[in-house]
């Protein structure tokens, strides 16, 4: 089986840059140059999801407030900043100390990152969980990218940052339908939500917007059901050390599905 992308063209819908966002050619980055910075820096996020998350900065509009949720050495951060042109970015990371993610040491990298790809002055950085800035923050945002820690709860309390959006403004998620505190996380409060829409997704980054749903909405949901058991049974096998089994499941990959 192999990782779908686009299914039912959904992530697609209004991601490209339009005349009414007053973009032009000569705005900003084009994505390939973007990608050429993004993709020496280590991180999970694959050229595809990278693409999207371009674009739905650039469909966010010129002067766009993104609010991004896990930074780490700035894979994501660096095609988001690359993408604005007049708007800014604010990049939430607790910059946990510990061999996983490397404390204040991984800050430095990041900025090192931002610097280099010629973006820092698009970027505020604050160290903090996102939930304590959550609870102090007052004021509109038009993208949220979610790509914190992983476990249900802080995932949904992430989800709670929609609220500052407007209608119509999107929410990206990494690691939907294939991190199991994630998806739990988008079952409870998004599958029965009355104010998201779930649109499609890019390999593991979901697209959701502000929005009613409707009864199709739900439904495409509930189809990527099947691939997230796919993944969690890739994962343990990848436990197991059964690589080659995990590739009879069209996972080649050492690391998780992602």
């Amino acid at each position: 089986m192999s990782e779908p992308t686009h299914p039912e063209g959904t992530p697609s819908r209004g991601a490209a840059p339009s005349s009414a966002g007053g973009f032009s050619s000569g705005d900003g980055l084009t994505f390939e140059q973007a990608w050429q910075a993004a993709g020496t820096v280590p991180g999970w996020l694959t050229e595809a999801q990278a693409r999207v998350l371009w674009h739905e900065t650039r469909r966010a509009g010129r002067r766009a407030h993104v609010v991004e949720i896990g930074s780490h050495r700035g894979r994501s951060t660096v095609v988001i900043a690359s993408a604005l042109t007049q708007g800014h970015l604010t990049a939430i990371d607790a910059f946990v100390a510990g061999e996983r993610y490397g404390g204040p040491a991984t800050r430095a990298v990041l900025e090192d990152n931002l610097v280099q790809a010629g973006v820092r002055d698009r970027v505020e950085i604050i160290a903090d969980r996102s939930g304590h800035v959550r609870r102090r923050w007052g004021e509109a945002i038009d993208l949220l990218w979610v790509d914190g820690k992983h476990d249900y709860w802080t995932c949904s309390d992430d989800l709670r940052w929609a609220t500052f959006l407007p209608s119509g403004g999107r929410v990206l998620v990494h690691d939907a339908f294939s991190s199991l505190g994630v998806t739990l996380a988008l079952l409870v409060h998004v599958l029965p939500s009355s104010q998201l829409r779930y649109l499609g997704r890019t390999g593991s980054l979901a697209v959701l917007e502000v929005g009613t749903p409707t009864r199709q909405d739900r439904a495409r949901f509930a189809r990527q059901l099947p691939w997230w058991v796919r993944n969690v049974g890739i994962k343990v096998l990848l436990r197991l050390r059964l690589r080659g089994l995990a590739r009879r499941f069209g996972h080649t990959d050492r690391c998780d599905p992602y």
